[in-house]
């Protein structure tokens, strides 16, 4: 079976580094078309930058990397440093990349690409705010149709928000964005909080990592040990999850992770819950299914996966 062919959108972040080494470690999975990235976790300046980065440790500095979106649609950028440092990947020392950033704009190598690959061949994996994806979508609408599936990180139900009360992160940067995917009719799977926050660095899981002898495996281990502060502090959890990287893991490994069809809305008005994935979990509304909204996960299959892939870097 021919690989799956998919871009990449994101906003690194270190789990989105970690996404990225997944799916650059599995060729006989993902084919990896580009990398677009977008303003989140840090801005733009530090995600193209970090993209590239990511792919110069993996050895693929002939991936093409492409700066997206520097701003939501209708928003102010609301950016992640207190997660994720002021560069977006602190932890380790990062040399700056010498491959170069691609002259074309993101948005429009998204639209170029799906209009002369064969309609249904090609998967977005936005693991960031929907900032690209959204605009795409409005700037090139005969795109539409043509994608084959849209993999998201983004979104909670049971865990509520990790930004403010009622919202996940990527959301919530820009919901008038996420509101235009969900609402595409674009076959989405979801991989919300609920999920990801099952995907927990443990020490054991760290060493294997490190226990791998590589640059990418002490990499990857020194950015989760730079994370997962975060998240023992805020969580009282023994790890930080690795959220970002479920979504390569679905594509390679989709019966590691369990969940149900059911109609997802995107809170875009109210100042209390704006952002927040209004998801129909229990199917009390006649709106229709617009996305597999995940709800559960085998965390020790997924690291299983995670090490043996790194372990070819």
């Amino acid at each position: 079976m021919a690989p799956r062919k998919i871009i990449i959108d994101t906003d690194p972040g270190q789990d989105d580094a970690v996404a990225i080494l997944l799916a650059l470690a599995s060729p006989e999975d993902l084919d990896v078309l580009g990398i677009t990235a977008v303003a989140g976790n840090v801005p733009l300046a530090l995600t193209q930058k970090n993209a590239r980065i990511v792919c110069e440790l993996a050895k693929r500095p002939d991936i093409k990397v492409f700066a997206g979106c520097d701003r939501p649609l209708r928003r102010d950028l609301v950016t992640a440093e207190h997660v994720h440092g002021k560069t977006g990947l602190d932890g380790p020392q990062m040399a700056d990349p010498t491959m170069p950033l691609q002259d074309q704009h993101g948005i429009d190598f998204i639209i170029e690409t799906l209009r002369s690959e064969p309609a249904g061949t090609v998967t977005l994996c936005p693991l960031g705010p929907l900032t690209n994806i959204a605009t795409a979508f409005e700037k090139a609408p005969d795109i539409v149709d043509k994608v084959q599936e849209i993999i998201l990180m983004g979104g909670a139900y049971f865990e509520a928000g990790n930004i403010t009360p009622a919202a996940e992160f990527n959301i919530y940067v820009d919901p008038e964005a996420a509101e235009i995917v969900f609402k595409s009719g674009v076959p989405i799977v979801v991989m919300p909080l609920d999920v990801t926050h099952k995907a927990l660095t443990t020490a054991p899981r760290v060493a294997a990592f490190r226990d791998l002898g590589t640059q990418v495996g002490d990499m990857v281990a020194a950015w989760t040990d730079f994370f997962e502060r975060f998240d023992k502090e805020k969580y009282g959890s023994e790890g930080a999850p690795l959220h970002d990287p479920c979504v390569t893991a679905y594509l390679i490994k989709p019966d590691l992770f369990t969940g149900r069809h059911v109609n997802v809305e995107i809170e875009t008005v109210s100042e209390l819950t704006k952002g927040m994935t209004v998801a129909d979990w229990w199917r009390v509304t006649d709106r229709p299914a617009n996305a597999l909204f995940m709800g559960d996960m085998d965390a020790a299959g997924f690291y299983d996966l995670l090490t043996e892939r790194l372990a070819r870097l």
